[in-house]
Parts: C-alpha cells; sequence; structure tokens
C-alpha cells in the first residue's frame, strides 16, 4: 500500500491516512480515514455531510476488499462556540449519514472500527458541560446511532486537555447499561503531549518525559475499563512495574 492520502483539515474535508499497525493478538492491518466536520449555527450543511459520509464509507469498502480493516473517523470538531446540544445534533446527523452511507457500500460492520468524538461543546461556548454530562450524551448518542455490529469505538481525544480526556472515557465505560462495543481510546494530543511538555528537550529531563507518557498510557489503559482513579495521576515508575497493568486489564 502507499503511505496514504492527506488533505487540510478545515470544514468537511475528508483526510485519507495510512497508518501501518496491528491489533494485539491477531496482527489485523489497517487502515484510517478521517473527516472533520466544522460546527457553527448553520454548518455543517446536509451536502457536506452526504459528501463526507460517502468518502469514508467509499474508502472504508475499498479498505476491506484488500482485506485491511478500516478505522472510520467521523470527527465533530470542539472548535467554536457551540452549545453541547448542537454537538449533540451535528454528531448525530453525521453518525447517522456514515452508518448509512457504508451499509450502501457494503461494508462489514464486523469488520471496521468507529473513531468518533465524544459528545461535548465547542471550546468557546461560555458553558463547558460537566463531566456526568458528557458521558450520558456521548453514550446515548452511540446507543442511537451505531450498530451493535461494530466490535469496537476508539475515541479521538479532540484537542481536550490530557486529564481531562481521561476522565471522560472513563466515565463514559463506568456508566450502567447496555454498551454492545469495546469502548477505548485512540489518542493523539491527549496521549503524547504530556511527555514532551515535562522533556522540555533536555537530557535531565528525559526521564520525567518517559515518566509522563507511562502516565497517560496507564491512566488511559484503566479508564478504557472504567477503573481510572485519581490516585493514578500520582504514580511513579519502579523497576518492578510490568510495561502494563494486569489489574485493570479486560481479558
Amino acid at each position: 500500500m502507499s503511505s496514504g492520502y492527506g488533505t487540510s483539515r478545515t470544514s468537511g474535508d475528508v483526510r485519507l491516512e495510512s497508518a501501518n499497525g496491528a491489533v494485539p493478538h491477531h496482527g489485523c492491518p489497517f487502515r484510517e480515514v478521517a473527516a472533520v466536520i466544522r460546527v457553527t449555527d448553520f454548518l455543517p450543511s446536509s451536502a457536506c455531510v452526504s459528501a463526507n459520509a460517502h468518502a469514508l464509507a467509499r474508502y472504508a469498502a475499498l479498505c476491506q476488499e484488500r482485506e485491511l480493516v478500516p478505522i472510520v473517523e467521523p470527527e465533530v470538531l470542539m472548535d467554536g462556540s457551540h452549545t453541547i446540544e448542537r454537538c449533540d445534533d451535528v454528531t448525530g446527523s453525521v453518525l447517522h449519514a456514515v452508518f448509512n452511507a457504508l451499509f450502501d457500500q457494503g461494508v462489514a460492520l464486523e469488520g471496521m472500527l468507529l473513531k468518533p468524538n465524544m459528545f461535548i461543546a465547542g471550546k468557546a461556548c461560555s458553558r463547558q458541560p460537566s463531566v456526568e454530562e458528557v458521558a450520558t450524551g456521548t453514550l446515548r448518542c452511540l446507543r442511537r446511532h451505531v450498530p451493535a455490529a461494530v466490535p469496537g469505538i476508539i475515541f479521538l481525544s479532540g484537542r481536550q486537555h490530557a486529564r481531562l480526556a481521561t476522565v471522560h472515557l472513563n466515565a463514559i465505560n463506568r456508566l450502567p447499561g447496555l454498551k454492545p462495543w469495546k469502548i477505548t481510546f485512540s489518542y493523539g494530543r491527549a496521549l503524547q503531549d504530556p511527555a514532551p511538555e515535562a522533556w522540555h528537550g533536555r537530557d535531565e529531563n528525559l526521564a520525567a518525559g518517559q515518566m509522563a507518557l507511562y502516565r497517560r498510557a496507564n491512566c488511559n489503559g484503566a479508564a478504557s475499563v472504567g477503573k481510572y482513579t485519581d490516585e493514578m495521576e500520582l504514580e511513579t515508575v519502579s523497576a518492578d512495574d510490568p510495561p502494563h497493568r494486569r489489574d485493570w486489564r479486560d481479558d
């Protein structure tokens, strides 16, 4: 496969990404395709949502034709001043359109992953929702629009603060009731940013940078099974620490 295709991250653009990776234990190669949707009082248009849904679904179908696992990423951006209620409307419409398009393109839902945004207000919104509002709203939206056949939902962080992204993921997984998919994370900035912030490019801070990355990975792993606690933010690495935490594994 080629190294992939790219477009700028603007309203309604589709970003086709190629990522070589493996799902643990199975070695399944995957590819990611993303569409970014900007939100205002009038955007996105129905034409924007439809075009992006078709592009996501067509690329997903091509991936499966090549025996690749598509990671379908319809991202409703948190930039702007929109409310959590507006995010609900747009995210629901986008997910509805995406799964209709996936059906039309013959994509096997059992052989894909969904990488959506969480249900949050715009960064410039005057009222930011509570953790409970984000968790309940996100899960409600997923239950309404994501078929149970999809094996996994891997949240993007969407420029949330690293710790807040962890807290939100944990709250979603701790909610009672039906969750037919594995709910976990595929964070970029929210996983990686604390490491260079602690390191500052200095050799004497190398251990601090490593510790920051370890802590975020450990906390997010626990949050993916609803077992994150504030005390985990204070943990340090010792020589006896394994590379992962067996006590929160969801085997």
